[in-house]
């Protein structure tokens, strides 16, 4: 096949740190190349480089058979290298048209914005990628984000390109959303486009790549034909290990409940919700965007306080009001986006940690215990595995799996006895989800009950001991594990007749 964009020798540092090292890679038409490895691997640096945000230190880059200098995004674009990002950069009050062309619109002879002839031009742009382009009038900020991505897989194509680099494109779609763009992604290689995909989800990495590429430490570790390598080969050149992968525990004994949920209802996000939650389970919430599975979760920590319904906590009923009089009951609640809900980035990964118990770290009423603290967070971030130099740097210098163990640290400093986790593995790599996975099993198996949250289904399927199935802001079924399958579980979350709505203990 023809290559079409390659890197030699290519390297790159930040202040003394080798985010790339002599890094070799060849994208061919019509070729889906998967790039994958855990979170700091280089994946990002690499692809900052082919799209003209940032320029290597040395090393030289092949496109069309000649060397080319990628000095700014707009010349990347202009070459025919474009990048989607997972979260769409676009103008919100501007329509799908005016996007497209944003920056070089098409004008008349009298130099006026010919918009019949750009909008005759973005419909062409779509019937290309077999989509109906029903929605070119509409405010971007109107469309979901599944429709924003199409957007931009159109005007990249709008400057013709031949290379299309997608990054955690499915990080935030539905699942009929990310089989939509599985099938664009497949006509674009009819078209000759070659592709980089890079993704944390092995599953569908290996449902569309042609090949895989394996980063570690700003190295290449491997290039394989998809079909000629393993998952489990992939994650231990990703990790630099052999892995102990998560088994799944015996289903625990359950006895009498430690919270209840009983007829929760905030319309219109939630309605007549009742569930039980017991020591060492872990009950698993699934649904599709909009389901009002975090609706829920906010309600029983008192961000959302339901307006019917009560929560019992030991058979008590308990008023929350703020999340400070949860984490005081002792119910601990992971938010779904750490970047924005769970993390303090201009403060370091010490306070990050110690924030849920600086309470109890006092001294003479007011003076903080340095020691204890330390010894806290330093306890916390090895048992969690936490990749760090120093508790005293900033939060924000951490790879985004280690940003999420440093939240679920902090609550584990507060040893709660109820966890509520939204989307705990949500963009991190496959080591770190492992590790967080045994991290759940382990704290179940101490007592603690567990609810989780997350739009992925086989997570879901792979760690719950009972499924809880929302539609619409209703429960729409209960499975155990053992009678939970991915089609029975997503029809349920997709309307169809449910299991029966009632406690399974």
């Amino acid at each position: 096949m023809e290559t079409i964009l390659s890197a030699a020798g290519i390297s790159k540092s930040f202040g003394g740190v080798h985010a790339l090292k002599g890094v070799d890679f060849e994208l061919a038409a019509g070729e889906v190349h998967a790039l994958v490895g855990e979170n700091g691997a280089g994946k990002s640096t690499l692809i900052k480089i082919f799209s003209g945000a940032l320029r290597p230190d040395s090393g030289r880059i092949l496109y069309l058979g000649k060397e080319v200098e990628i000095s700014a995004p707009r010349v990347a674009q202009e070459m025919g290298i474009a990048t989607v990002y997972q979260e769409p950069l676009l103008y919100p009050e501007l329509d799908v048209v005016e996007n497209i062309f944003m920056g070089r619109e098409i004008t008349n002879r009298y130099g006026n914005i010919d918009y019949r002839e750009e909008l005759s031009r973005a419909r062409t742009l779509f019937e290309m990628v077999g989509v109906d382009p029903n929605f070119l009038v509409e405010k971007v900020g109107r469309l979901s984000l599944g429709l924003n991505q199409l957007v931009l897989i159109a005007k990249a194509l709008s400057y013709k390109s031949r290379v299309i680099i997608f990054d955690e494109p499915t990080a935030i779609l539905t699942e009929q959303e990310a089989r939509r763009l599985f099938e664009i992604i497949g006509r674009l290689k009819e078209q000759g486009v070659g592709i980089i995909y890079i993704s944390h989800r092995l599953e569908e990495v290996f449902q569309i790549a042609d090949r895989i590429t394996v980063m570690r430490d700003g190295e290449i570790k491997g290039t394989f034909p998809a079909r000629e390598v393993t998952r489990d080969r992939i994650v231990e050149l990703m990790a630099g290990r052999s892995l102990r992968s998560s088994v799944r525990r015996a289903r625990p004994a359950y006895g009498k409940p430690v919270l209840s949920v009983q007829g929760f209802t905030r319309r219109p996000q939630y309605f007549d919700v009742s569930f039980d939650l017991y020591p060492g389970e872990i009950l698993g919430f699934f649904g599709l965007v909009g389901s009002g599975r975090t609706e829920v979760a906010l309600g029983m920590i008192g961000i959302a306080p339901p307006r019917e319904g009560s929560l019992l906590l030991d058979d008590r009923p308990v008023n929350i009001r703020a999340p400070f009089e949860a984490l005081d009951l002792g119910i601990a609640y992971l938010p779904e986006d750490r970047k924005t809900q769970g993390l303090f980035n201009i403060l370091s990964i010490r306070y990050n940690i110690s924030v849920s118990v600086l309470g109890r770290l006092k001294r003479l009423g007011f003076l903080v215990d340095r020691d204890r603290e330390a010894e806290i967070c330093n306890r916390y971030s090895a048992e969690l595995s936490i990749k760090l130099r120093n508790i005293n740097n900033l939060v924000s210098s951490l790879s985004g799996g280690n940003q999420q163990k440093v939240v679920l640290a902090r609550w584990l400093a507060g040893s709660p006895r109820v966890l509520i986790l939204d989307e705990p593995t949500r963009g991190i790599d496959v080591a770190s989800k492992e590790e967080i996975h045994n991290k759940i099993f382990d704290l179940a198996s101490r007592g603690v009950a567990i609810m989780v949250i997350s739009s992925e289904l086989p997570e879901i399927l792979k760690i719950s001991d009972r499924i809880i199935v929302m539609h619409e802001g209703r429960m729409t079924g209960i499975f155990d594990r053992e009678s939970a399958t991915p089609e029975g579980v997503l029809r349920v979350a997709m309307g169809e007749a449910g299991t029966g709505i009632q406690n399974q203990g």
